[in-house]
């Protein structure tokens, strides 16, 4: 690095440090260096918005202040109180981690990023700010907000995520860290693209370090970083029955390679060949035959019958790429036994609440409910 650009990094850092002692937000996971706190605070950011994550932060830690409760725990009470902030693969790594964490470590967190890697769930950003944020060491982090600042900072015009952008911004993010505070240079440069240096419209008037942005100099300041393409939505129809037995509900344990990884919900599946809302009830024969249909795909999914009842009602919801049309119903068992090869089980209406739902699960259940309240 040329005597010029480190004096440019000495620049940047004086002015990233003095905004931050006066424009950090107050947030609950920055009250200390619990390296657990920072850890279960990184995950839970990952593909979730702040105002989101506050109250979920502390009720978990309220609820598994260290990690060997959390490694104690059982996985169901871990996804409950997860239930909500979706990509769930995330509340299983951390479980699985923390009990490595206390079987190979003693319950003390690494504090190397080779080390911290080896953890599920773990990976190269998220054992950098654990080693930043917990232990004040160098430790470079490229995540949402601060590849945006580099991709600004720098002029990079490329694509952040191919691999030429990676190692061009991982490269920055070594080089801009120094040895003293680096766990506050790091926290300054996140802050920065989460309030100032936005994805739309960045407020560059406003931003500590305007003059030391190339993209600002240049004007291209919204056409840096390069957008991705957004994928295609694809749209579902699928039904979800819930079928009723002596006060109790069925449900099944979703499984790996699954949306919803080990949450409960009810048997559902396409439904695309219905196309219409089914009543039995109904004097239409559309919608009598479209009800017998959804029978006979359940017995297929299942290996009972059942009798449909009225329609619950219906609903869309979002999952990756995916807009699905959820025709939600309330059935009556008839027989049969179920399939091998998913776990199932007959819940009192009741308890509903107290098992991990995925999101159009707990929507469902509250139909459910709803419907038995009104009997």
């Amino acid at each position: 690095m040329s005597a010029r650009d480190r004096d440019w990094m000495r620049r940047l850092r004086r002015g990233l440090r003095a905004w931050y002692a006066g424009h950090a937000r107050d947030l609950p996971w920055r009250r200390g260096r619990d390296p657990y706190a920072v850890w279960i605070s990184e995950i839970m950011l990952q593909q979730t918005t702040v105002a989101a994550v506050v109250p979920y932060f502390q009720r978990f830690l309220a609820r598994f202040p260290t990690v060997f409760e959390l490694a104690a725990a059982n996985e169901d009470d871990v996804l409950k109180l997860w239930e909500g902030l979706g990509y769930y693969s995330r509340a299983r790594n951390l479980h699985r981690a923390a009990r490595v964490v206390v079987a190979e470590h003693g319950g003390r967190f690494p504090e190397e990023v080779a080390e911290l890697r080896r953890l599920p769930g773990i990976g190269r950003y998220t054992a950098g700010a654990i080693v930043s944020f917990a232990f004040d060491r160098p430790a470079p982090i490229v995540e949402a907000n601060t590849l945006r600042v580099y991709c600004r900072l720098i002029g990079f015009a490329g694509d952040p995520k191919s691999a030429d952008g990676q190692r061009v911004l991982w490269k920055f993010a070594e080089e801009v860290l120094p040895r003293r505070e680096p766990g506050r240079v790091n926290h300054a440069l996140m802050e920065l693209g989460a309030t100032l240096c936005a994805p739309a419209a960045p407020d560059c008037p406003a931003c500590p370090v305007n003059s030391y942005c190339r993209a600002f100099a240049n004007g291209t300041q919204n056409e840096i970083p390069r957008l991705a393409a957004r994928p295609e939505v694809t749209r579902l129809v699928e039904a979800a029955i819930a079928v009723r037995k002596n006060g109790h509900v069925l449900l099944r344990r979703r499984g790996p390679g699954e949306w919803w990884t080990g949450l409960w919900d009810f048997p559902r599946f396409p439904a695309a060949s219905v196309g219409r809302i089914a009543d039995p009830s109904s004097r239409s024969q559309p919608a009598i035959e479209a009800a017998r249909e959804l029978e006979r795909r359940f017995a297929e999914e299942t290996g009972i019958q059942v009798a449909l009842g009225e329609p619950l009602g219906e609903f869309s919801h979002s999952v990756t790429r995916y807009r699905i049309r959820l025709l939600c119903y309330a059935a009556e068992h008839r027989g049969g036994r179920l399939r091998r090869g998913a776990e199932w089980s007959w819940v009192r209406c009741r308890d509903l609440s107290e098992l991990p739902l995925s999101k159009p699960g707990r929507r469902m259940a509250e139909m459910v409910r709803a419907q038995v309240r009104g009997q």
